[in-house]
């Protein structure tokens, strides 16, 4: 553990906390990470989405900084991350900069300029350029003069192959411990399972540092998943029955369906950008500009898009098609709701996307005991999206955190109705074994002919292969399509039953047999999706603003459009300027002085002295 004396750091970090950031009191586990490294202790800190996670880098950056311990380095692979954060670092007036590939030769030898000074307090670059002997050369020569501060590594879970988000250039990141080991390092994620955080700790060489575990929990994130039948219009009834005007992102699982998805909200009215790697990057980085600045825009992305996506009023995300593992699903769902306000977290998923999902770690060129992995961390979102009880449970136990059903999930409003899916278990497996023995025709069928054969339907297949002769032609006549679909999905999500080849044919795996021994149950929820009695909120306004009167909404939607005009002579997402839970609390209390508005949370000196004058002539001209 690199520790340097407690003593010379000076700035109290809860006073830089109030004075910088406007906060009065840390959150969490924060005060203990922040304490911890500003000491100059290592730190591994995994903390969810929306939980606070930059604060326990910028504050320690700033304090040590003040004590005369130079400029921190922050690891990040996201242009968009780094962007907004030192804008809203400027807004509050802490000096930092970023090196990436926006930025042309001057301005680089500007920043490069500024870090050798030592004037920066914080400085935002990717793990490849890090490495370079270029910027090795600068920090070797601030380590000299004992001005490096910090390494803070953002997406830390990139250094993991077991993760979901691996990046190559992450591993050389151990350099930096050998090479600058008085240095202190806080290592941050917002996910990892055991497998994952364990390949952290070896490959970043934090075996000595402090381990900071948040709960993973996200309350006012309701989660529900429903089975797929005409997803799109499923998704649509969704965004206009629970989210009108609100913003929000669906993930695609490729990039003609993002396009697609895109042009079809378009053209039932709801403001959509399409956002994949596929597109110009001129273009991508035009959306998601918009998307950041503009409120009700609906991002429709691979997952391409939103690590480093900061913007608080996300009110959705929603799923087209199933992700790889739950660390995906629950960053990805994570983005919704940054600002402690009710959102929701949609998924529709059938049988094609665990045949895909299933086929792509199959015929991945990665060694075998990496598939397995991989297939263990599908086969616990299946259990996920197959599950009758609490989604939050089965979610925080993955991560290894004990819950209580929460009360807000699809499966805890509604619960399901389960029905004893195991005879028809055993209808559907016999069936598929009968195709390989009944001769004059291939061996192995899709689930829509096998469905057709359980169901009795005469089909030209049916009579092309002489199916109507088979034992198990119409022995499951008593159960609906959607059950069959719902039962083969099952058997396939189990690994009872494989997809093969072009078409998707079924073939029995070894387990099938006890299932055909009947030494296996499945229980199946009835294939319904049930809606949810009208929207959430009648209101569009935004979350902040619900609690408002009146004369406050006024007062608020007053703050807002100033807000707007500032943040775009800025070039800043408005989020960056103030938050909404700021402005309503403005709008609410109705501050009439610079003191009384320096209370406010999210209000800190330099945004008092820029704005405050501003912020009370808004609030008399709303009051009269």
């Amino acid at each position: 553990m690199n520790l340097t004396a407690t003593a010379d750091v000076s700035a109290a970090p809860r006073d830089i906390l109030r004075e910088v950031f406007g906060y009065g009191a840390f959150r969490g586990h924060q005060a203990e990470v922040v304490d911890h490294v500003c000491a100059g202790g290592d730190a591994l800190v995994l903390m969810p989405t929306g939980g606070g996670k930059s604060l326990c880098y910028q504050i320690p950056a700033i304090a040590r900084h003040r004590a005369g311990h130079g400029v921190a380095i922050v690891v990040s692979p996201l242009i968009a991350l780094m962007h907004d954060q030192v804008g809203a670092l400027e807004e509050a007036g802490v000096n930092a900069a970023f090196l990436n590939s926006t930025l042309d030769s001057h301005q680089a030898q500007a920043v490069e300029a500024e870090l050798r000074s030592g004037r920066l307090t914080l400085l935002y670059a990717a793990p490849e350029r890090v490495l370079t002997p270029r910027f090795l050369g600068m920090m070797d020569a601030l380590d000299e003069r004992g001005h490096l501060s910090l390494f803070a590594i953002d997406e830390a879970h990139c250094v993991s192959q077991w993760g979901h988000d691996f990046r190559e250039e992450y591993l050389g990141l151990s350099a930096l411990h050998e090479r600058y080991p008085r240095v202190p390092r806080i290592a941050l994620t917002a996910t990892a399972d055991a497998h994952t955080r364990a390949d952290i700790v070896t490959r970043l060489a934090l075996e000595d540092a402090r381990l900071f575990v948040s709960s993973f929990d996200r309350p006012n994130i309701r989660y529900t998943i429903v089975e797929k039948d005409s997803p799109r219009e499923q998704m649509l009834r969704f965004l206009r029955d629970e989210h009108p005007g609100d913003a929000g992102i669906v993930y695609c699982g490729s990039r003609s369906k993002v396009d697609e998805t895109a042009t079809a909200l378009s053209a039932a009215g709801i403001p959509a950008l399409p956002y994949h790697a596929g597109l110009d990057a001129a273009v991508r980085r035009e959306h998601q500009d918009r998307f950041l600045r503009e409120d009700g825009l609906v991002m429709v992305a691979t997952i391409a898009f939103g690590m480093g996506i900061d913007k608080p009023d996300v009110r959705f995300v929603a799923h087209l098609d199933l992700p790889k593992n739950i660390e995906a699903y629950y960053q990805e769902t994570g983005r919704a709701g940054r600002d402690g306000q009710p959102a929701d977290a949609w998924m529709a998923y059938g049988l094609a996307d665990v045949v895909n999902q299933r086929r792509m770690i199959d015929e991945s060129p990665a060694e075998e005991a990496f598939k397995r992995v991989q297939r263990g961390k599908l086969d616990a979102l299946l259990a996920l999206a197959e599950a009758h009880d609490c989604r939050r449970v089965r979610l925080l136990d993955y991560f290894g955190e004990a819950s209580q059903p929460c009360g807000n999930c699809d499966n805890c409003v509604q619960p399901p109705e389960t029905w004893d899916a195991t005879e028809a278990a055993r209808k559907a497996l016999s069936c598929i074994w009968r195709f390989a023995q009944h001769p004059g025709g291939p061996s192995r069928f899709g689930a829509v002919h096998l469905i057709d054969v359980l169901r009795g339907k005469v089909t030209d297949k049916v009579t092309q292969f002489g199916h109507r002769d088979l034992t198990t032609f119409g022995i499951g006549a008593d159960l609906s399509e959607a059950q069959w679909r719902g039962v083969i999905r099952q058997l396939v999500a189990l690994g009872h039953v494989r997809a093969e080849g072009e078409f998707n044919t079924l073939e029995l795996t070894e387990s099938a047999r006890s299932v055909l021994r009947g030494e296996v149950s499945i229980t199946l929820r009835r294939p319904t999706e049930k809606k949810r009695g009208g929207s959430r909120r009648e209101s569009k306004a935004p979350a902040a603003a619900l609690a408002l009167d009146d004369e406050a909404q006024t007062r608020f939607a007053a703050l807002k459009a100033w807000r707007g005009t500032v943040a775009k002579a800025h070039g800043l997402p408005a989020y960056v300027v103030f938050h909404d839970a700021t402005l309503a609390e403005v709008a609410r209390t109705v501050p009439q002085s610079l003191d009384a508005l320096a209370r406010i949370g999210g209000v800190g000196a330099a945004k008092l002295e820029r704005y405050g004058p501003d912020l009370l002539r808004v609030l008399d001209e709303g009051v009269a």
